[in-house]
């Protein structure tokens, strides 16, 4: 079981289409993990106020809609927020 929040870095990184976002939650809480643009737009929403176990987590993300460029993705729940920059290259 988790100790602790992380939010580690996509793999691959930069990527096209897909990646994969890993993160880790010490307790069950309510999880939003959603993708932006640089001017800061939602683009996906990943999991949107979705309650989870704790653990460990790997989400996929298939960004085959989306154009090349630069993408941030933030975990967020009750107590824990944070972001981190990704690269789609196409």
């Amino acid at each position: 079981i988790a100790e602790s929040y992380s939010l580690s870095q996509n793999y691959p990184n930069p990527f096209n289409p897909s990646t994969n976002i890993n993160f880790t939650i010490p307790s069950s809480q309510n999880v939003n993990l959603k993708v932006y643009d640089i001017l800061g737009n939602e683009v996906a929403g990943l999991l949107n106020n979705q309650r989870l176990s704790p653990g460990q987590y790997k989400i996929d993300f298939n960004a085959s809609e989306l154009t090349s460029g630069i993408y941030y993705y933030t975990l967020s729940t009750s107590d824990f927020v944070n972001t981190r920059k990704m690269l789609l290259l196409k």
